[in-house]
C-alpha cells in the first residue's frame, strides 16, 4: 500500500508542479498580478535576461514591457521534464512566446526554457529560482538577432547548459542587471 501512496503523491506534486507553471504563463499573458505571483514564492528569483531579481520587481517590469510593445501575448509550454526530491523538484520546460505587437514587426515569436527549482511550502508548490532562456527566435520577429546580444544566460548543447545546474540559484551579480534601453 505504501507503493500505491507513493505513486499517488508524486503524480499530484507533478500535476501541481505543472499546474503551476501554467498559472504563470495565465497571469503574464491575462496581467493577474495575483495569478501570476501565485506561481512564485515570495522569496524567489527569476533570471529573465532583461530583468534578474525579485518576484514583484519581475512582475512590473515584464508588466510595463509588455504594456509598451503589445497588444497581446501567448506564452505556450510543451516538452517539460520533472525531477523530484522530495519537497525539491528541478524543471525544464520549453515555452514558444507569440505578441501581436503595437509596432513592425506585428508578430514577434520566440522559443526558449524555464529551467526552475521548485520548492513545496506549507502544501504549495512554487518557484524559488528561474532562469528563462532563449533559444530560438524566428527571422522577421528578430531580424538583426538581437536575442543573443541581450542579458540572456547563453545555452549549450552539453552540460554546460544552465538546465544541468544543481541546485538551480541566480547568480547575485547579475541581480536588477538590465539594459538600461528597456527599463
Amino acid at each position: 500500500m505504501a507503493d500505491h501512496e507513493s505513486t499517488v503523491r508524486e503524480l499530484k506534486d507533478r500535476q501541481d508542479i505543472y499546474d503551476c507553471l501554467v498559472r504563470y504563463c495565465r497571469g503574464m499573458d491575462r496581467f493577474d498580478r495575483a495569478l501570476l505571483r501565485s506561481a512564485y514564492h515570495a522569496d524567489a528569483l527569476d533570471d529573465h535576461g532583461e530583468f534578474v531579481g525579485g518576484v514583484e520587481g519581475f512582475i512590473d517590469y515584464y508588466f510595463a514591457y509588455h504594456t509598451k510593445y503589445q497588444h497581446r501575448t501567448v506564452h505556450s509550454l510543451s516538452n517539460h521534464t520533472c525531477e523530484l526530491d522530495g519537497d525539491t523538484a528541478h524543471c525544464e520546460t520549453y515555452w514558444t512566446f507569440t505578441a501581436l505587437n503595437k509596432n513592425p514587426p506585428l508578430r514577434t515569436q520566440g522559443t526558449g526554457r524555464y529551467i526552475d527549482r521548485l520548492e513545496k511550502r506549507d502544501g504549495k508548490w512554487g518557484i524559488a529560482a528561474r532562469i528563462c532562456v532563449i533559444d530560438g527566435t524566428t527571422d522577421d520577429s528578430d531580424p538583426e538577432r538581437a536575442a543573443g546580444r541581450l542579458n540572456f544566460l547563453p545555452t549549450s548543447r552539453d552540460k554546460s547548459d544552465p538546465s544541468y545546474m544543481r541546485p538551480l540559484a541566480i547568480d547575485p551579480a547579475r541581480i536588477n542587471n538590465r539594459p538600461a534601453h528597456l527599463a
